[in-house]
This record gives structure tokens, C-alpha cells and sequence, in this order.
């Protein structure tokens, strides 16, 4: 009876409503966001898919017997080069949280332009924990470089591709230079041309070097390999195309070709497809790939410059003007595939 009296009274002051099934749904929707972004803070940027933890020569520290067991040469007491990962870097929350590994577990590693190894020993620095808990890394990560060899044991040989860019939007370029990385690349070349606008230089990306490096490295880690592709940078195209192309890419060993959408109206021969590039060296085959801006190159000087006085072969994907990304990767595999 009391509780019968009471409870009406309490009601009044309180307001208790049900809760509908919208409303569940949103309180579920609000604490899932919550726990994305509790996870997200490790690394502001897009996620990484590290298929190789790469390491600068920075960051390498020489130990004794580090790798007792794992070593291949019978020499347990030699120098194995080791790494010391903070908390909360990515590459110690993406071995705790997506691969959770435990201590004695191996991963794939390198040294960016370096030595590579398939088993990297791992070690949590924590007292009282071998391994993750609830995807938390429990403290610092050591990585013992066991077995280090040359890249060239993986990889057979440095890329044959080379790539002279028209620079894009520095939006753009942050999301092309990890797919060039990836497709491997020896030599990048990213110049100007008449239809981009000065200011692109005057990028954080130009100037902060290690920004470029950093977004190379990131799809090297995609692409689990350790060679940087060679950066220069142009700012005066003509100059550079008579001064110093016949030094980096001579004519007599590497096809150099430039990429430029069909125009049906054109009164010139047509533009080859990438399958009929003529190479000088059939034995060694190398090319240079020149992909202008989003609106192509100018016509017809920048082409005319090009084609026929730097010997350029000219090539395209159909009549579509794409995007610089889109037709990067394009224009690099069919490269790749050429090369083969």
C-alpha cells in the first residue's frame, strides 16, 4: 500500500518516459561513434594497412643477441639492429589492435632503402604483459630485425618505370604519391606546366620535405617494400627538359613517352597505345611516362616541346580527360606491364 501511494508521487517529480526503439538505436549509434573515435586518435589520418613495418635509419639501435634462436647464420652472439616503438605510435597500435601480436611473435619488416626481414621478433616493453589487451597496446613495442638482407633477395630488381607528373592539387598529390610507391617507381619527377598555377608549390607538402617522404613511405608499407622512389622537383619545365632530361633518362636506353587524351578533330598521326611503344633497348627495357594536368597538356606547345623536340612518343587512354590519380595508376601499370 505505501509503495502503491508513493511511487504515483515520485513519478510526478521524476518523468519517467519509455525509452522507444528510435531512441535506443541513437544512444547505441552515439557510444559506437564514441569508441570509433577513442581508436581514431592513435593516428588522425586514414588508416594505415601496414603489410611491412618500415623503419627510418633514425630510428635503428644495434643490441647484442637480441634474436637468440630466430638467426639463420648459427651466430646467436652477432649485433641485430632493434627498434623501440612509443605507445602510442601507429605502427604499436596497428601490431596490438589489428594484428595482436604477443611476445616471440614474428612480423614482416625493413629500413626504408635498407634491409628487409620476414621475421622481426616482437617484444612488448611492459612488466606483467606479453601482449595486447583489448586491442590496447600495454606499453612501448621493441622490434628485434632478425634475419635483415638485402631487398634485392625480394625484390628482384629496381623499377624500370620513372614518372614526370604535372603537379596537382596538393590534396591530390597527398593521395597519388602512396599509389606511386606502391606501383613502384625509380624516379618521380614532379614539374610544373602551363595549367598549374604557381602557388601549388607554396604547398605544406613542399615545405615540409618529410611530408612527401612520409606519404611515399606509406605505400611502400602497402606494397611491403623498402626503396624510396628518387624525388626531384622542377619548377621551370623548359630548362630542365634541355638541360638535364638527356643526363637522367638518355635517349639511347630509356622510351619516353607522354600521355595525352585523343582528340578526334587532330590532324597529326594518332597517338600510339601503350602496347606499341617502341623501346631502344629491347634486352632492358625502360620508360619514362610524362602524365600532364587534369586539363592535359597545352596544346600544342607543351606537346609539340615534348614530341618533338625531346623525342616523346605520344600515347593515350581514349578520348576522357581523367583525373590525375586515375590516370597515374592507369598509365603505370600498363608501364609495368610494358617493361615485363
Amino acid at each position: 500500500v505505501f509503495l502503491m501511494i508513493i511511487f504515483p508521487m515520485i513519478s510526478m517529480f521524476i518523468r519517467i518516459r519509455p525509452v522507444s526503439s528510435f531512441q535506443a538505436n541513437a544512444l547505441r549509434s552515439s557510444s559506437h561513434n564514441l569508441h570509433l573515435i577513442k581508436y581514431r586518435c592513435f593516428h588522425p589520418t586514414s588508416r594505415l594497412n601496414l603489410n611491412r613495418f618500415l623503419f627510418d635509419v633514425s630510428e635503428i639501435i644495434t643490441e647484442e643477441n637480441s634474436c637468440a634462436g630466430l638467426v639463420d647464420d648459427g651466430n646467436d652472439d652477432s649485433a641485430v639492429p632493434i627498434v623501440i616503438l612509443p605507445t602510442d605510435d601507429y605502427r604499436t597500435v596497428h601490431a596490438a589492435k589489428t594484428l595482436g601480436l604477443h611476445n616471440g611473435d614474428t612480423l614482416r619488416a625493413g629500413i626504408v632503402n635498407g634491409g628487409i626481414t620476414d621475421s622481426a621478433m616482437v617484444q612488448w616493453m611492459a612488466d606483467g604483459k606479453d601482449g595486447p589487451s583489448m586491442g590496447k597496446p600495454p606499453g612501448p613495442l621493441k622490434i628485434s630485425l632478425c634475419n635483415l638482407c638485402d631487398a634485392e633477395a625480394t625484390f628482384a630488381e629496381e623499377s624500370k618505370v620513372s614518372l614526370m607528373l604535372a603537379l596537382p592539387r596538393p590534396l591530390a598529390l597527398s593521395r597519388i604519391l602512396p599509389m606511386v610507391a606502391q606501383m613502384g617507381v625509380n624516379e618521380l619527377i614532379l614539374t610544373t606546366a602551363q595549367k598549374v598555377p604557381k602557388d601549388y608549390f607554396g604547398s605544406h607538402l613542399f615545405r615540409k620535405p618529410e611530408e612527401l617522404r612520409r606519404h611515399l613511405v606509406e605505400g611502400l608499407c602497402q606494397a611491403g617494400d623498402v626503396r624510396l622512389p628518387k624525388i626531384t622537383v622542377v619548377r621551370r619545365l623548359k630548362p630542365f627538359l634541355e638541360d638535364e632530361l638527356d643526363k637522367m633518362f638518355p635517349r639511347h636506353a630509356v622510351a619516353r613517352v607522354i600521355a595525352h587524351p585523343l582528340r578526334k578533330d587532330t590532324t597529326q598521326s594518332l597517338p600510339l597505345r601503350f602496347r606499341d611503344v617502341a623501346f631502344p633497348d629491347q634486352n632492358n627495357k625502360k620508360v619514362l611516362v610524362a602524365v600532364g594536368p587534369e586539363g592535359g597538356w597545352a596544346e600544342d606547345y607543351e606537346l609539340d616541346l615534348f614530341i618533338k623536340e625531346h623525342g616523346f612518343q605520344q600515347i593515350t587512354l581514349g578520348a576522357r580527360t581523367l583525373r590525375s590519380d586515375v590516370a597515374v595508376v592507369s598509365l603505370l601499370g600498363l608501364a609495368q606491364d610494358a617493361c615485363i
